[in-house]
């Protein structure tokens, strides 16, 4: 299962730390010859054993922190995939939002023995070093949701998830039909924008897309404040691009949560939120398609809403099996995505020409949403 040389090494250190502690304690029983291998948490003063059965797959899971609802429907994802009675061996480690965490938990994973390690990076730099450590210890790394910039990318097998760019240029082609089918003005948008976790793949490409659209179509971009995808900053990012730029109309969040702290600052603030900007209303865009959000859409609270899939968990499985396998798998997978509106006023947006339909929020989509 896992790289046998790589195996070899690690059973063996193993066992060398069971005899040492045994000759410690005066152990005079037979040392148990199944290999064994110790699993430190973020407090090293604690340990779980993992089993070295090769029916059970070890997976080693990095993932950035619980900023949002999209991050935890995309934990649960994982841990419903990778479940005991499904034959997994999960081991979670959320590393809060911390870059350096996030990198010591991926090195712990090696001392640990996985035979997998899933990586949902915090930020696309810094990698290079712990992952050629990876690779030299024989661990395949699936990395997902969000992207690495590496010299080197054989230092991971594959990559699934979202394509953040072209979810930041649908949701601008859907700004641009609604002003055309609207007869409004761009020359006059005013766009403030609330920025995701900065270096991340999902700010990069959506605020990339967005300078480019911007440029095409003579928008202002007003300013921008920092919101790290959560509801609290998202508000405190609204409250000061409203004191800086007071005349800003339209609202380009970075995903969900952001989104909901700037409909919490609006409206403590007086100012009305819809699609009449020429009337003074706020147009909010936003990116997850979580079910929260779609009710938002719904109500008229976010005029539009590129979907972001965090059910990334089976996709992850697929890649595994195929590798346990001895198949090759392509690097690059991106998962299926929507865009979302209140109604069907727009139908589709085209990108590069291909049309990307726009699916309008009914009761019977909300009802029938799983995160």
């Amino acid at each position: 299962m896992r790289n046998n040389r790589a195996s070899g090494w690690k059973k063996g250190a193993v066992t060398v730390l069971i005899a040492f502690a045994c000759a410690l304690a005066g152990c005079g029983d037979e040392v148990n010859s199944a290999a064994t291998s110790i699993a430190f948490s973020h407090d090293d003063s604690a340990f779980q054993t993992v089993s070295d059965d090769t029916r059970t797959v070890t997976i080693g899971f990095a993932q950035v922190g619980e900023e949002s609802d999209w991050r935890r429907a995309n934990s649960d994802s994982i841990r419903d995939t990778f479940s005991t009675d499904k034959g997994y061996n999960l081991l979670f480690e959320d590393a809060q939002n911390d870059p350096d965490t996030q990198i010591s938990d991926v090195s712990r994973f090696i001392q640990q023995g996985v035979d997998y390690i899933v990586l949902e990076p915090i930020v696309e730099t810094g990698w290079d070093k712990v992952l050629q450590e990876v690779k030299d210890a024989g661990i395949p790394v699936i990395v997902a949701d969000r992207q690495l910039t590496l010299e080197d990318d054989s230092l991971y097998t594959a990559w699934t998830g979202s394509n953040p760019d072209l979810e930041g240029k649908k949701v601008c082609a859907w700004i641009h039909a609604f002003a055309e089918k609207n007869h409004l003005d761009e020359s006059t948008f005013q766009i403030g924008v609330i920025q995701g976790t900065i270096g991340s793949s999902p700010q990069i490409g959506r605020e990339r897309a967005l300078r480019e659209a911007a440029a095409k179509y003579r928008w202002s971009i007003a300013g921008s404040e920092k919101g790290e995808f959560t509801q609290a900053k998202g508000r405190e990012a609204m409250d000061a691009l409203l004191k800086k730029y007071p005349d800003i109309n339209i609202v380009y969040c970075d995903n969900d949560n952001e989104a909901y702290g700037a409909i919490e600052a609006l409206q403590a603030a007086g100012r009305k939120i819809g699609t009449d900007i020429e009337h003074g209303e706020i147009v909010i865009v936003a990116f997850d398609g979580a079910e929260k959000a779609l009710k938002a859409v719904q109500d008229g609270l976010i005029a539009c809403d590129g979907e972001c899939n965090p059910l990334l968990g089976p996709k992850i499985e697929k890649i595994i099996e195929a590798l346990k396998d001895g198949k090759t798998v392509s690097k690059i997978q991106y998962v299926d995505e929507n865009i979302y509106a209140q109604n069907d006023d727009i139908s589709s947006v085209s990108i590069d020409g291909v049309d990307y339909p726009v699916t309008p929020v009914t009761d019977e989509l909300l009802e029938s949403r799983v995160y």
